[in-house]
C-alpha cells in the first residue's frame, strides 16, 4: 500500500488558520502563527484565558500537527476588567453549583486575575471539571490547578483500567501502547502515535482510571 506523503509546514500552516477561524473574538492582527517540521508556535495576545485555550485547542484539531507550543499573553481591555474579590465571588458560586463537584472539595484564591484551585477530588474528572467551570469567567488571566486525587485503588486496578480505556479508544490502537503504573499513582505512558491528536486521546484514557495522580507522556509522534 502506497503511503501518504507527510504535509509540508505551509500546509500545516493553512490548516491551524482554517481552524482558527471558528474560534470567536480572534483577530489575524493579534494573533501570529508559526509552523516548523509539524511543530505549531502561537504567539500574540487574546482578550481573556477561555479564548486563549480555545485558540490552542483549535491548533491541536488541525491536521499535520506534531505538536504545539503557545506564547499567547492575555490582555483583558480596560473596560472589562474586574476586582478579584468579585472573580472570586463568582468562582466558588460557579463550583458549589457544579454537580459533579464534591461539595466544598475546592478551594479558591485569585491574585491579578490569576486564579489558583487547591483541595482534593475523588477522580481527575472532577479536577479537569473544575478548571473548565472556571475559565470563562470574565476578568481571568490564568487558572492554577493544584487540585490533587485521592489514590484510592490498588495498582492492578489503574493498570487495568487503563488497559480497557486503552482498547476502548478509537483513536488509537493499544497494541502499540506500553502502559507503567507506581504505587503512588503515577501512570507512565511509552510507544508510538500517529499525531497529536492520537496522543491527547491516549493521555485522556491514561487520566479516566481512578486514582490516577501524575501522567508522564512519553509517547513519540510516528
Amino acid at each position: 500500500m502506497e503511503r501518504k506523503a507527510a504535509m509540508g509546514d505551509r500546509d500545516v500552516h493553512q490548516e491551524v488558520l482554517d481552524q482558527l477561524e471558528f474560534v470567536p473574538g480572534v483577530e489575524e492582527l493579534d494573533l501570529q502563527v508559526s509552523v516548523r517540521d509539524g511543530i505549531v508556535t502561537l504567539s500574540g495576545h487574546v482578550t481573556s484565558y477561555g479564548q486563549k485555550i480555545a485558540v490552542e485547542r483549535a491548533a491541536c484539531r488541525a491536521k499535520g500537527v506534531r505538536a504545539v507550543g503557545q506564547e499567547l499573553e492575555v490582555r483583558i481591555p480596560e473596560a472589562a476588567m474586574i476586582a478579584d474579590e468579585e472573580i472570586a465571588r463568582r468562582a466558588v458560586n460557579v463550583l458549589k453549583w457544579n454537580s459533579m463537584l464534591p461539595c466544598d472539595a475546592v478551594q479558591v484564591s485569585v491574585s491579578n486575575g490569576w486564579i489558583t484551585l487547591s483541595g482534593e477530588v475523588e477522580w481527575q474528572y472532577q479536577r479537569s471539571v473544575a478548571e473548565d467551570a472556571i475559565r470563562p469567567l470574565p476578568g481571568v488571566i490564568a487558572v492554577i490547578n493544584r487540585l490533587t486525587v485521592k489514590p484510592h485503588v490498588r495498582v492492578d486496578d489503574v493498570k487495568q483500567k487503563i488497559g480497557e480505556a486503552l482498547k476502548q479508544s478509537a483513536e488509537a490502537e493499544a497494541n502499540r501502547i506500553n502502559v507503567f503504573v507506581t504505587d503512588g499513582g503515577t501512570v507512565t505512558l511509552d510507544g508510538k502515535v500517529r499525531d497529536a491528536q492520537e496522543q491527547t486521546a491516549v493521555r485522556n484514557a491514561a487520566w479516566s482510571a481512578a486514582g490516577v495522580q501524575h501522567v508522564l507522556d512519553h509517547l513519540t509522534v510516528a
